[in-house]
């Protein structure tokens, strides 16, 4: 089969399921993963797929999110890289909130044992995982729980966001550049993480480099709303001082 037929068999595919991802396209047609993302790119310039993480989508699916299952098993050796460089920005005996996020929760997962923190989440994945933590206070905001990602949204979790001031949001971002800002597929949890980066003194985003450059449905801020990004290091670090020159100081972890 040459590439173009390929690439057109793909596209059905995706038009058909909504989605494709590499490594059963590289079954189906017995090729390498890297032949199928070679056929992605070529399809993402082309403007008819976009990709996203392991695979591609139809271009104009803002809203597609994938659910936590999938999130947590994706770039799961870059989330430990930047949750272990995250661990030096905890204040001492401070004030945090944890965004729900995958990379999020593997910061939490990493809080050391002594840690002296008051931490307020709207995640319930976190809010679990740190329950029996003896160092922290532990607050849990409220609201009506998105089955998809398990987090508090809607106005309880606003009004509680409101009412609050802690010195670090560790946020996290299904998409993020210095074009689109960040941005996230569902309308209500944008408003939530907008309430959270209002909350807080200092922000710092918590994302892989494959959602450098991605754009989803609902925005929540622009990149400079950010402190600091902490990334993997496949970001380029021509990529990185763009966004350090407007304005965000960049870790490649």
């Amino acid at each position: 089969m040459y590439a173009a037929e390929r690439q057109q068999e793909i596209l059905r595919l995706a038009r058909d399921g909504g989605r494709v991802d590499v490594v059963s396209l590289a079954e189906e047609f017995q090729v390498t993963a890297e032949t199928i993302r070679r056929d992605l790119k070529a399809l993402d310039r082309a403007g008819l797929l976009r990709r996203v993480h392991g695979g591609a989508i139809l271009a104009g699916r803002l809203d597609f999110e994938p659910d936590l299952t999938e999130r947590e098993s994706t770039a799961a050796d870059e989330k430990d890289r930047i949750a272990k460089a995250a661990l030096a920005e905890l204040p001492v005996d401070g004030t945090v909130i944890l965004d729900a996020g995958t990379t999020v929760a593997r910061l939490a997962a990493a809080l050391p044992l002594e840690s002296q923190l008051t931490v307020v989440t709207h995640s319930l994945p976190i809010a679990a995982r740190l329950a029996d933590h003896p160092g922290l206070q532990l607050h849990l905001v409220g609201g009506r729980v998105r089955h998809r990602t398990r987090a508090a949204v809607d106005a309880w979790a606003l009004r509680a966001y409101g009412e609050i001031r802690a010195d670090v949001l560790f946020v996290a971002a299904n998409g993020f550049s210095t074009a689109h800002g960040l941005t996230t597929p569902d309308l209500a949890e944008a408003a939530v993480k907008r309430a959270a980066v209002a909350a807080a003194r200092r922000v710092v985003l918590l994302a892989d480099s494959a959602k450098h450059g991605q754009e989803h449905f609902a925005r929540f801020g622009d990149l400079d709303d950010v402190d600091l990004l902490i990334t993997d290091s496949a970001l380029s670090p021509e990529d990185a001082a763009a966004i350090e020159r407007a304005g965000t100081e960049v870790v490649r972890a």
